[in-house]
C-alpha cells in the first residue's frame, strides 16, 4: 500500500424532489446564509418541496442549499458544491467532473434528479463524465439521505440529489422578476455569469435564463508536469483542467383556479479537460424537454393529482489530441404521476397518503476505441405507495415500491467489435420502508427509519467488456448478477431552542449482495482486469451538526460545527471498500451586523489508511475558508457583493474519495488558494 504525503504539513489531529417516507420533521443541515439580516449558517426549517404530503418537516436527514448559501458553497461541479454538507463528499475527477457521494455510496446508488425528473446522462458510468447541470442556473439543491430516498427506485438507495430550478414556473405572478450574477476567480481564472427573467401576465408566466462559465487550468501549491501542446512543461497548475460551459432555457406555465400546466426546453454544452490524460478533452451537449402539471381535485376522495414527463438527449465525444474518439450517448424519457388522497380519520389519528406510478426508458450507446460497454436499452416501470399515520406528537410512515426492469445488450454495430455478450435480463426489485418520529418535548425530537432496498444491476455492470481509461483497467461485467440488496437503519436526535440547534444521526446499511468493481490477477491488452461482482458489505457511520449563538448585540456571533464519518467493509474479502471518506470535522465562526455578514472556518479531513489492496492511502489535511457578503438595497433591486477565499493556507492535499488518487497518483491534487469576487442582483 502506497501513501501520498502532504507537502505542506497536514494537520493530524419539484417539486417533488425527494419523496419523504416519514414526513414528520426535517432539520436542514448546512442551510446557512438564508436569514434576511444574518448569515444564519447551518440549520433552518424550510418547506421541503420533495415531500409529497406537503409537510414542512421530514424525519429524514434533508439538506438544502439556496440563495446565499448556494452562492457561498457553489462550485463548477455538483459534487464539489455539496462537498461541505455533513454526510456528503465528492468523487472529484478534477475540477470539471464530480458527483456527490452520500454516506459512502456513489455511482448508481445516488440518484441525481432535475426538478424530480430523471437527468439522463453518462455521469454514473464513469468518474470523468460530468453532470450536465450548473449552479448558475439553479434555484435550490435538495439532498435526502437514508431510506426515504428509495421512492425514486433502487438507484436512490444511498440518497437523492434534486437540482431545482424554476424553468417551469409553479406559482402565478404579475409583473417582472429576475436575477443576474457575475463572478471572477483567481485560482482558475474563472469568468462566469448567469441571468434569468420571469414575466407574469394574466394566467401566464414565462421564464428565460442563460449562463456562461469559462475557466483556465487550476492553480495548485506545487509544480506539476504537463505534456499538453501549448502548455508549460512544468507549472503550478493541474494540466488539462480548463473548461468552457454554457446553457439556457425557455419555459412557460398556464395557471387556473385548481392547478397549472407548464413546459420548458433547456440546453447545456461543455468542453473540458479530463486531467487524467494531458491531451484528452470531452465535448458534451444535453437537450431536455419537460412537461409538468397539477390538478387540485374537488372530490371527497382525491386531493390532488401531479404529473411530470421529460425527454432527454445526451451526447459527448472524447477527443484525444483534437482527434474525435469514443462517442457516448444516452437518450430516453421519464414519466411520473402521483395521486394524493384526502386525509381520513382512523381512531385517534389521521391517515394521509400518496400513490404513484413511474416509467423510464433509456437507450445508451458507446461507439469508439474505448467503448467498454455495449449499446443497450433499459426500461423501468414502477408503482409506489406512501402512507402516514399521525397521532398526537408521533408520526408513523410506511412505504412500498415495486419495479419491473428490463436490460437488453445489443452489442456493437461494428462487426469487428464482437467482445460483448448479447441478451436480455429482467428484474423485479421490491423495496419497503417504515419510519417513526416522536416529538418528545418542544425542543427534542427522536426519529428512526428502517428499509429493505433492492436495485437491479445496470447495463454496464451486466455487459461491460473493454478498456476504461478513467479506471485504468479493463472492465468486465457479469450477466449473471442478481439484485443488489440492502437492509438499512438510521436513528436521529434533534434539539432546538431559539438560535441554538443540534442534530446527530447514526446509520447502518448491510448488503447481502453489493455490486462492486473488484480487481483480479488477469491482464487484458496490458490493462489489469476488473470485474463487477456481488459481495457482502457493511456501511456504518454518523453525521452531526450544531450551531450556538455566542453573543447578540450590535451584531450576532455564532459558532457552527459539523462532523461525519463512514466505515465501509467488504465482508466477503475482509478488506475495506475503496474511495470512502475519512473522519471529517469542521467549524466556522459566523458574524452578521446590518447589511454585512462574514464567515471564517476550516474543514479537517483525517488520514485514510483503510483502503483495499492496490489503492493509495491519503494523509490528513486542513482547508481554511472565508466568505464576506454586503447586501445593498436599491430601488426595486438588491445587490449582494461577495468575496470568497478557499484554501486560505494553500494546503497541498489529495482526496480520499477520488479514483484519480490511485489511478493517476500525483496528477490531480485539490485546488490551491483561490479568491472569488462577484455580485448577485435580484429584482
Amino acid at each position: 500500500m502506497s501513501k501520498i504525503s502532504s507537502r505542506k504539513g497536514a494537520m493530524r489531529a419539484p417539486y417533488g424532489a425527494v419523496f419523504s417516507f416519514a414526513a414528520s420533521s426535517a432539520v436542514v443541515l448546512g442551510q446557512g446564509l438564508l436569514a434576511p439580516s444574518a448569515m444564519a449558517q447551518a440549520i433552518q426549517e424550510v418547506v421541503i418541496t420533495g415531500n409529497p404530503l406537503s409537510k414542512s418537516q421530514s424525519v429524514n436527514a434533508v439538506s438544502s442549499l439556496s440563495g446565499l448559501s448556494l452562492l457561498q458553497q457553489g462550485q463548477s461541479t455538483l459534487g464539489e458544491t455539496l462537498n461541505q454538507l455533513p454526510g456528503v463528499s465528492s468523487t472529484y475527477f478534477g475540477p470539471n467532473a464530480s458527483r456527490p457521494i452520500i454516506r459512502g455510496f456513489d455511482g448508481d446508488r445516488i440518484r441525481v434528479l432535475n426538478n424530480s425528473g430523471a437527468s439522463l446522462d453518462a455521469s454514473s458510468l464513469s468518474y470523468d463524465h460530468a453532470v450536465p447541470l450548473d449552479v448558475l442556473s439553479t434555484e435550490r439543491i435538495e439532498v435526502l439521505r437514508g431510506p426515504a430516498a428509495l421512492q425514486y427506485g433502487g438507484s436512490a438507495m444511498g440518497g437523492v440529489v434534486n437540482v431545482i430550478d424554476n424553468r417551469i414556473p409553479r406559482q402565478s405572478m404579475e409583473g417582472i422578476a429576475g436575477k443576474a450574477q457575475a463572478q471572477w476567480g483567481s485560482g482558475n481564472q474563472e469568468r462566469s455569469s448567469g441571468a434569468l427573467l420571469e414575466v407574469g401576465q394574466g394566467a401566464w408566466v414565462f421564464h428565460a435564463d442563460a449562463f456562461d462559465r469559462r475557466t483556465s487550468d487550476v492553480k495548485v501549491p506545487q509544480d506539476l508536469p504537463c505534456t499538453k501542446p501549448g502548455a508549460p512543461e512544468i507549472a503550478s497548475r493541474i494540466c488539462n483542467s480548463a473548461s468552457d460551459s454554457k446553457g439556457g432555457a425557455l419555459g412557460a406555465s398556464l395557471f387556473w383556479d385548481r392547478g397549472y400546466l407548464g413546459m420548458s426546453f433547456n440546453s447545456y454544452q461543455s468542453n473540458y479537460g479530463t486531467v487524467a490524460e494531458d491531451e484528452v478533452t470531452i465535448g458534451m451537449r444535453s437537450h431536455r424537454a419537460s412537461l409538468e402539471g397539477e390538478w387540485r381535485a374537488d372530490s371527497s376522495l382525491v386531493q390532488s393529482l401531479n404529473f411530470q414527463a421529460s425527454q432527454s438527449d445526451y451526447k459527448h465525444t472524447e477527443f484525444d489530441a483534437g482527434e474525435a474518439g469514443t462517442l457516448f450517448a444516452n437518450k430516453g424519457h421519464d414519466v411520473r404521476a402521483q395521486l394524493r388522497h384526502k386525509p381520513w380519520r382512523a381512531g385517534a389519528g389521521v391517515w394521509e397518503g400518496v400513490w404513484g406510478w413511474q416509467s423510464e426508458q433509456g437507450k445508451f450507446s458507446a461507439d469508439g476505441a474505448e467503448a467498454f460497454a455495449p449499446f443497450s436499452n433499459t426500461r423501468t416501470n414502477a408503482l409506489f405507495i406512501l402512507e402516514e399515520y399521525a397521532v398526537g406528537p408521533t408520526r408513523f410512515n410506511v412505504g412500498v415500491r415495486r419495479e419491473n426492469v428490463r436490460v437488453e445488450s445489443l452489442g456493437n454495430p461494428d462487426p469487428s467489435v464482437d467482445r460483448f455478450e448479447l441478451g436480455t435480463r429482467k428484474f423485479s426489485p421490491q423495496s419497503f420502508a417504515t419510519a417513526v418520529s416522536w416529538q418528545v418535548h418542544p425542543q427534542w425530537r427522536l426519529s428512526a427509519n428502517a428499509s429493505h432496498v433492492e436495485r437491479a444491476p445496470k447495463d454496464y455492470e451486466l455487459f461491460a467488456n473493454g478498456p476504461h481509461i478513467a479506471t485504468a483497467a479493463w472492465e468486465r461485467g457479469d450477466a449473471c448478477l442478481g439484485l443488489e440488496k440492502a437492509n438499512s437503519l438510521d436513528v436521529s436526535v434533534d434539539w432546538k431552542t431559539g438560535p441554538h440547534l443540534f442534530k446527530v444521526t447514526a446509520f447502518q446499511s448491510q448488503f447481502s449482495n453489493f455490486i462492486g468493481l473488484l480487481g483480479t490477477t488477469a491482464i487484458e491488452e496490458s490493462l489489469p482486469v476488473q470485474v463487477y461482482q456481488g459481495v457482502r458489505a457493511k456501511f456504518v457511520g454518523f453525521e452531526t451538526s450544531a450551531q450556538w449563538r455566542l453573543s447578540q448585540g450590535a451584531g450576532t456571533f455564532d459558532l457552527a460545527v459539523k462532523a461525519d464519518s463512514v466505515h465501509a467493509q467488504n465482508l466477503s474479502m475482509a478488506e475495506p471498500l475503496p474511495r470512502i471518506s475519512p473522519l471529517r470535522l469542521g467549524a466556522s465562526l459566523i458574524h452578521a451586523s446590518g447589511p454585512w455578514s462574514a464567515r471564517l472556518g476550516f474543514d479537517w479531513h483525517a488520514s485514510q489508511d483503510r483502503v483495499p489492496a492496490g489503492a493509495v492511502a491519503t494523509e490528513a489535511y486542513t482547508l481554511w475558508h472565508g466568505f464576506v457578503n454586503y447586501r445593498q438595497k436599491l430601488t426595486g433591486t438588491t445587490l449582494n457583493w461577495f468575496a470568497k477565499l478557499d484554501n486560505i493556507s494553500n494546503q497541498w492535499a489529495y482526496s480520499a474519495t477520488s479514483i484519480l488518487t490511485s489511478t493517476a497518483p500525483g496528477k490531480s491534487p485539490l485546488p490551491g488558494r483561490s479568491l472569488k469576487l462577484g455580485v448577485m442582483a435580484t429584482f
